[in-house]
Protein backbone atom coordinates (compact mmCIF):
# COMPACT_ATOMS: atom_id res chain seq x y z
CA UNK A 1 0.00 0.00 0.00
CA UNK A 2 3.20 2.36 0.05
CA UNK A 3 4.16 2.86 -3.33
CA UNK A 4 4.99 6.36 -3.91
CA UNK A 5 4.02 7.67 -0.23
CA UNK A 6 6.22 10.43 1.55
CA UNK A 7 6.04 9.68 4.79
CA UNK A 8 7.14 12.84 7.58
CA UNK A 9 8.08 12.07 10.84
CA UNK A 10 7.54 14.93 13.39
CA UNK A 11 9.45 14.10 16.91
CA UNK A 12 8.36 16.84 19.90
CA UNK A 13 9.38 16.52 23.31
CA UNK A 14 5.65 16.18 24.77
CA UNK A 15 2.07 16.23 23.92
CA UNK A 16 2.22 19.94 24.32
CA UNK A 17 4.98 20.92 22.27
CA UNK A 18 3.25 18.09 19.68
CA UNK A 19 -0.30 20.20 19.60
CA UNK A 20 1.50 23.84 19.04
CA UNK A 21 3.65 22.60 16.50
CA UNK A 22 0.51 20.60 14.65
CA UNK A 23 -2.34 23.17 15.58
CA UNK A 24 0.25 26.37 13.69
CA UNK A 25 0.48 24.06 10.75
CA UNK A 26 -3.31 22.93 10.15
CA UNK A 27 -4.31 26.55 10.28
CA UNK A 28 -1.83 27.26 7.92
CA UNK A 29 -3.01 24.53 5.89
CA UNK A 30 -6.51 25.74 6.35
CA UNK A 31 -5.69 29.46 5.59
CA UNK A 32 -3.99 28.60 2.55
CA UNK A 33 -6.45 25.74 1.04
CA UNK A 34 -9.40 28.13 1.67
CA UNK A 35 -7.47 30.56 -0.28
CA UNK A 36 -6.90 28.36 -3.24
CA UNK A 37 -10.17 26.49 -3.62
CA UNK A 38 -13.06 28.31 -1.15
CA UNK A 39 -13.17 25.55 1.10
CA UNK A 40 -11.79 23.14 3.15
CA UNK A 41 -12.90 19.75 4.64
CA UNK A 42 -11.12 18.07 8.22
CA UNK A 43 -11.94 15.22 9.45
CA UNK A 44 -11.43 14.54 12.84
CA UNK A 45 -10.38 11.59 15.20
CA UNK A 46 -11.58 10.49 19.10
CA UNK A 47 -9.85 9.87 22.26
CA UNK A 48 -8.12 12.09 24.75
CA UNK A 49 -5.00 12.80 22.35
CA UNK A 50 -6.32 15.99 19.91
CA UNK A 51 -8.20 17.64 23.00
CA UNK A 52 -4.94 19.71 23.47
CA UNK A 53 -5.20 20.70 19.50
CA UNK A 54 -8.55 21.40 19.85
CA UNK A 55 -8.29 23.83 22.70
CA UNK A 56 -5.79 26.10 20.61
CA UNK A 57 -7.66 25.71 17.15
CA UNK A 58 -10.13 27.07 19.01
CA UNK A 59 -8.30 29.80 21.06
CA UNK A 60 -5.04 30.53 19.85
CA UNK A 61 -6.37 30.02 16.39
CA UNK A 62 -10.28 30.33 16.80
CA UNK A 63 -9.21 34.13 14.69
CA UNK A 64 -7.23 32.76 12.00
CA UNK A 65 -8.72 30.54 10.96
CA UNK A 66 -11.92 31.07 8.33
CA UNK A 67 -14.10 28.60 9.96
CA UNK A 68 -17.35 29.73 7.92
CA UNK A 69 -15.51 27.75 4.89
CA UNK A 70 -14.30 24.67 7.10
CA UNK A 71 -16.31 21.60 6.83
CA UNK A 72 -16.20 18.88 9.44
CA UNK A 73 -16.58 15.09 9.61
CA UNK A 74 -15.08 12.24 11.55
CA UNK A 75 -13.23 9.20 11.66
CA UNK A 76 -14.92 7.11 13.64
CA UNK A 77 -17.95 7.25 15.84
CA UNK A 78 -18.71 4.97 18.96
CA UNK A 79 -22.63 3.88 18.38
CA UNK A 80 -23.67 5.66 21.66
CA UNK A 81 -25.98 8.39 21.57
CA UNK A 82 -24.04 12.15 20.88
CA UNK A 83 -25.04 13.53 24.44
CA UNK A 84 -23.18 10.16 26.05
CA UNK A 85 -19.47 10.93 27.37
CA UNK A 86 -18.34 8.50 24.95
CA UNK A 87 -18.96 9.82 22.13
CA UNK A 88 -16.81 11.45 19.45
CA UNK A 89 -18.74 13.81 18.27
CA UNK A 90 -18.98 15.10 22.04
CA UNK A 91 -15.39 15.57 22.74
CA UNK A 92 -14.91 17.14 19.63
CA UNK A 93 -18.32 19.28 20.23
CA UNK A 94 -17.11 20.14 23.75
CA UNK A 95 -13.22 20.84 23.21
CA UNK A 96 -13.61 22.53 19.72
CA UNK A 97 -16.53 22.99 17.77
CA UNK A 98 -18.52 25.06 20.58
CA UNK A 99 -15.50 28.00 20.52
CA UNK A 100 -15.13 28.42 17.37
CA UNK A 101 -17.79 30.46 14.65
CA UNK A 102 -19.01 27.71 12.45
CA UNK A 103 -21.87 26.60 11.24
CA UNK A 104 -23.34 23.96 12.33
CA UNK A 105 -24.60 22.88 8.96
CA UNK A 106 -20.90 22.60 8.46
CA UNK A 107 -20.75 20.12 10.69
CA UNK A 108 -20.86 16.52 9.89
CA UNK A 109 -21.68 13.95 12.57
CA UNK A 110 -21.77 10.04 12.10
CA UNK A 111 -25.27 9.15 12.85
CA UNK A 112 -26.02 6.98 15.86
CA UNK A 113 -29.64 6.94 16.28
CA UNK A 114 -30.69 4.32 13.56
CA UNK A 115 -31.72 1.49 14.80
CA UNK A 116 -28.81 -0.68 12.84
CA UNK A 117 -25.45 0.46 12.91
CA UNK A 118 -24.81 -0.83 9.40
CA UNK A 119 -27.72 1.34 8.31
CA UNK A 120 -26.03 4.59 9.61
CA UNK A 121 -22.60 3.55 8.26
CA UNK A 122 -24.41 3.52 4.57
CA UNK A 123 -26.35 6.85 5.52
CA UNK A 124 -22.70 8.94 6.25
CA UNK A 125 -21.07 6.98 2.80
CA UNK A 126 -23.96 8.82 0.68
CA UNK A 127 -23.20 11.79 2.81
CA UNK A 128 -19.55 11.64 1.79
CA UNK A 129 -20.61 10.67 -1.53
CA UNK A 130 -22.67 13.23 -2.02
CA UNK A 131 -20.48 15.84 -0.34
CA UNK A 132 -17.57 14.76 -2.73
CA UNK A 133 -18.79 13.21 -5.96
CA UNK A 134 -17.40 9.80 -7.27
CA UNK A 135 -13.90 11.37 -8.65
CA UNK A 136 -10.94 11.70 -6.69
CA UNK A 137 -12.24 14.62 -4.65
CA UNK A 138 -11.78 13.70 -0.46
CA UNK A 139 -10.88 14.80 2.92
CA UNK A 140 -8.21 17.51 2.70
CA UNK A 141 -6.98 16.49 6.12
CA UNK A 142 -7.89 13.18 8.00
CA UNK A 143 -6.26 13.43 11.91
CA UNK A 144 -5.73 9.86 13.09
CA UNK A 145 -4.91 8.63 16.09
CA UNK A 146 -3.36 5.16 17.10
CA UNK A 147 -4.18 2.79 19.96
CA UNK A 148 -1.31 0.61 21.52
CA UNK A 149 -1.95 -2.28 19.08
CA UNK A 150 -1.52 -0.57 15.92
CA UNK A 151 -5.40 0.47 15.43
CA UNK A 152 -6.69 3.50 13.98
CA UNK A 153 -10.21 4.99 13.68
CA UNK A 154 -12.33 1.97 14.29
CA UNK A 155 -10.22 -0.23 12.50
CA UNK A 156 -8.56 -3.06 14.63
CA UNK A 157 -6.46 -5.77 14.04
CA UNK A 158 -8.38 -8.93 12.31
CA UNK A 159 -11.36 -6.65 11.41
CA UNK A 160 -13.28 -7.66 8.49
CA UNK A 161 -13.15 -3.52 7.22
CA UNK A 162 -9.35 -4.30 6.78
CA UNK A 163 -10.00 -5.81 3.18
CA UNK A 164 -12.97 -3.53 2.70
CA UNK A 165 -11.75 -1.98 -1.10
CA UNK A 166 -15.47 -0.87 -1.97
CA UNK A 167 -17.62 0.80 0.94
CA UNK A 168 -16.10 4.14 2.48
CA UNK A 169 -17.58 3.69 5.97
CA UNK A 170 -18.59 0.77 7.52
CA UNK A 171 -19.86 -0.33 11.16
CA UNK A 172 -17.73 -2.73 12.99
CA UNK A 173 -17.80 -4.80 16.41
CA UNK A 174 -14.00 -4.07 18.07
CA UNK A 175 -12.21 -5.18 21.21
CA UNK A 176 -12.93 -2.22 22.89
CA UNK A 177 -15.50 -0.47 24.63
CA UNK A 178 -18.44 0.38 23.48
CA UNK A 179 -17.98 -2.95 20.90
CA UNK A 180 -19.77 -1.55 18.57
CA UNK A 181 -18.32 1.29 15.96
CA UNK A 182 -18.74 3.28 12.82
CA UNK A 183 -15.50 3.86 11.05
CA UNK A 184 -14.06 5.22 7.43
CA UNK A 185 -12.11 2.68 5.38
CA UNK A 186 -9.01 2.33 3.80
CA UNK A 187 -10.84 3.34 0.74
CA UNK A 188 -11.70 7.27 1.20
CA UNK A 189 -9.21 7.74 4.00
CA UNK A 190 -6.85 6.89 1.39
CA UNK A 191 -8.36 9.18 -1.08
CA UNK A 192 -7.27 12.30 1.66
CA UNK A 193 -5.02 15.11 0.46
CA UNK A 194 -3.26 14.53 3.68
CA UNK A 195 -3.25 12.71 6.91
CA UNK A 196 -1.64 13.46 10.10
CA UNK A 197 -1.55 10.97 12.91
CA UNK A 198 -0.86 12.41 16.50
CA UNK A 199 0.62 9.74 18.52
CA UNK A 200 1.41 10.28 22.20
CA UNK A 201 2.75 7.95 25.25
CA UNK A 202 4.97 4.97 25.56
CA UNK A 203 2.04 2.45 25.33
CA UNK A 204 2.25 3.21 21.65
CA UNK A 205 6.07 2.57 21.76
CA UNK A 206 5.74 -1.04 19.94
CA UNK A 207 3.02 -0.52 17.74
CA UNK A 208 4.58 3.00 16.36
CA UNK A 209 8.24 0.85 15.73
CA UNK A 210 6.42 -1.79 13.82
CA UNK A 211 4.26 0.32 11.89
CA UNK A 212 7.18 2.96 10.78
CA UNK A 213 9.12 -0.69 10.05
CA UNK A 214 9.28 -2.39 6.15
CA UNK A 215 7.73 -5.31 7.16
CA UNK A 216 4.60 -5.02 9.45
CA UNK A 217 1.43 -6.35 8.23
CA UNK A 218 -1.73 -3.37 7.96
CA UNK A 219 -3.72 -6.90 9.27
CA UNK A 220 -1.88 -7.16 12.71
CA UNK A 221 -1.35 -3.19 12.83
CA UNK A 222 -4.15 -1.53 10.88
CA UNK A 223 -2.30 1.68 11.06
CA UNK A 224 0.54 0.60 8.18
CA UNK A 225 -2.58 0.56 6.27
CA UNK A 226 -3.17 4.38 6.00
CA UNK A 227 -0.94 5.86 2.83
CA UNK A 228 -3.01 8.17 0.80
CA UNK A 229 -2.54 8.07 -2.85
CA UNK A 230 -1.49 11.85 -3.33
CA UNK A 231 1.66 11.04 -1.30
CA UNK A 232 1.12 13.17 2.08
CA UNK A 233 1.02 11.32 5.22
CA UNK A 234 2.95 12.78 8.58
CA UNK A 235 3.25 11.12 11.69
CA UNK A 236 3.39 14.21 14.83
CA UNK A 237 5.04 11.62 17.75
CA UNK A 238 6.03 12.80 20.99
CA UNK A 239 9.39 11.41 22.57
CA UNK A 240 7.64 8.95 24.81
CA UNK A 241 6.38 7.25 21.53
CA UNK A 242 9.17 7.45 19.52
CA UNK A 243 11.91 6.81 21.87
CA UNK A 244 14.20 2.68 21.89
Amino acid sequence: MEHGLTRDVKKFRDLKELSLAAASDIAELIVGTVSRKGHFSLALSGGGTPRTLHGLLGSVYRDKIPWESVYVYFGDERYVPHTDRQSNYLMAKETLLDLVPISPVNVHPIPTDLDVPSEAAAAYERELRRNFGEGDSSFDLILLGMGGEGHTASLFPGSPALDEIRRWVMSAEVPATPHTRVTLTYPIINRAFAVYFLVSGADKREALREVLGADADYHTYPAKGVAPFRGRLEWWVDSAALMG
